[in-house]
């Protein structure tokens, strides 16, 4: 029976996994599906996908379906790196092979009918018409791609490939929001540390007056050394000392933009920055002069910069 395909589908799916291997970013989040139909029967796809930290694949094949099953892991695998996939494929007979004859049940009737005839010496002939309208005479016909499996297993992988690029699409759309959303946050974060470091040198008398006064009511009216107050302000502002978390703040916010702008499948890079980011904010916070002057304010700074990386490590969560 010769194919004549009733509208065409997507190309090789390989030539678009190197055109979106090149950066756009993507979220994990997406529905598609895709149709096509053959002479006497069509091929529908959908897949959804949600996320997941590695490929979770599955699929749904009608019974005789199972040969194609590898050749659509590899597909998939090929355009998808990770999030949990539910693939599902349906096969249906279209036009009138769709409605098929089940002869053994109608000549099951046929004998019954036979006997009823005999046995009560009936002379009126059964009803075509009747016994077609007899429950499981008339249904639909038994699928089956014996036979047709190559030609099945080409407008498979046509429509596999549409509907993949569409999923990409979805994924790609999503994944823009979110890396505006991230982006400004970043923005945000980078505000924020700007803040904290005048801060921290405004602080630094006041660290020098709480260790004078901790001093003098330690040795009660004995007088307090200028060098050695001197000295021990020096490793107090040096514990406090927060120029450094700062800077590799800055440094990984600024990996984090790049990654964002730049690369794809980069998830997981994504989350082990958020994770040095929220240490050097964890840090912060330790450092923090308590009540001393400026101390609140970068206690409440350092407060929102961690309130902001937990936002990002949500979106993050959703990336491929």
């Amino acid at each position: 029976m010769p194919s004549s395909p009733s509208r065409s589908v997507s190309a090789n799916p390989q030539i678009h996994s190197a055109k979106t291997a090149r950066g756009r970013l993507r979220s994990m989040t997406g529905y598609a599906q895709a149709q096509t139909c053959e002479n006497g029967w069509s091929l529908r796809l959908s897949v959804r996908s949600v996320n997941h930290r590695f490929l979770d694949l599955h699929l749904r094949v009608p019974e005789g379906f199972e040969p194609l099953e590898p050749r659509i892991r590899q597909i998939v695998r090929e355009r998808v790196r990770r999030g949990h996939l539910d693939v599902t494929l349906r096969y249906d007979l279209a036009g009138p092979a769709a409605v098929g004859v089940n002869h053994e049940v109608a000549a099951a009737y046929l004998r019954a009918v036979s006997e009823l005839r005999t046995q009560f010496g009936l002379q009126a002939e059964p009803d075509l018409a009747g016994i077609l309208r007899l429950p499981g005479v008339i249904g639909a016909a038994v699928l089956s791609v014996e036979g047709e499996l190559a030609k099945v297993e080409a407008a498979l992988v046509r429509c596999l490939g549409e509907v993949l690029e569409k999923l990409d699409r979805m994924r790609e759309e999503e994944g823009e929001a979110l890396r505006q959303d991230m982006s400004a946050r970043l923005a945000s974060i980078s505000r924020l540390a700007a803040q904290v470091e005048p801060l921290t040198h405004a602080a630094r008398p006041a660290f020098a007056r709480r260790l004078e006064a901790r001093l003098k009511e330690l040795l009660a009216e004995s007088p307090v050394d200028p060098a050695r107050l001197a000295q021990e302000a020096a490793i107090v502002a040096e514990r406090g000392d927060v120029s450094e978390e700062l800077a590799r703040l800055a440094s990984h916010t600024a990996q984090f933009e790049s990654l964002l702008s730049d690369a794809a499948d980069a998830g997981k890079k994504l989350d082990f920055l958020l994770q040095e980011m929220q240490r050097e904010a964890n840090t912060l916070l330790s450092k923090t002069p308590g009540n001393e002057e400026g101390g609140l304010e970068i206690t409440r700074l350092a407060l929102e910069i961690k309130s902001e990386i937990e936002k990002i490590r949500e979106q993050v969560q959703n990336i491929e």
